[in-house]
């Protein structure tokens, strides 16, 4: 007797129109290495504009690193119902726009709807927003979603690792997301302390 397939985790990862699409083109790269989990991609209109001006990446290079495409206008995908079973979304980047429609339950396209479904599901949504410096608006609408459960997680670098590219900088905050979602392997090496004399 075969024994069954292993169920697949479903993770939702959109990228909108702030300056950061490295973050959510990375994310989709480092999950398609894990055979664990299904990705269904969503993209903003603004979100291909700078995914193209900031990459140079065209949609079939994108659509290549996911297992499942969503329209951002199809407000009747899988993904926008609450009976659809994911583990979470990740929006990175996250533009404003973005960050205040979820803040007001818009549901106004599908990133905003699903979003909506993983907050009402009481599943785990987290935001790469990207904005600098913070209005109140800004403060306001994160703070409403940190009410709902969404976890904020703007792309601050790290430099306790020492890294020495972009590249290790985008990588470190991609698998501290990851690894917010409990995935089977860590993706991130974890903290070993630091070394030295301290007064």
């Amino acid at each position: 007797m075969n024994a069954p397939a292993a169920v697949k985790r479903r993770l939702i990862v959109a990228i909108t129109g702030a300056t950061g699409a490295i973050y959510g083109v990375r994310l989709l790269e480092t999950l398609r290495r894990l055979p664990s989990v299904e990705t269904h991609l969503v993209v903003s209109a603004a979100g291909w504009l700078n995914i193209q001006h900031e990459l140079e990446l065209d949609r079939t290079a994108v659509h290549a690193l996911a297992d499942v495409v969503h329209n951002v206008r199809d407000v009747g995908a899988s993904i926008a119902s609450g009976s659809f079973a994911t583990d979470g979304m990740i929006v990175a980047p996250c533009s404003m726009r973005t960050l205040a429609s979820i803040a007001h339950g818009l549901s106004d396209n599908l990133i905003t709807r699903a979003a909506d479904v993983v907050l009402k599901e009481r599943r785990r949504l987290v935001l790469l927003v990207r904005e600098t410096p913070f209005n109140l608006a800004h403060l306001r609408n994160m703070t409403a979603v940190t009410e709902m459960g969404g976890v904020i997680f703007p792309p601050l670098p790290a430099f306790y690792h020492k890294p020495g590219s972009i590249d290790e900088l985008v990588d470190h905050t991609v698998a501290r997301v990851i690894d917010l979602f409990g995935v089977s392997e860590p993706v991130a090496a974890a903290w070993q302390g630091m070394r030295g004399e301290v007064d």
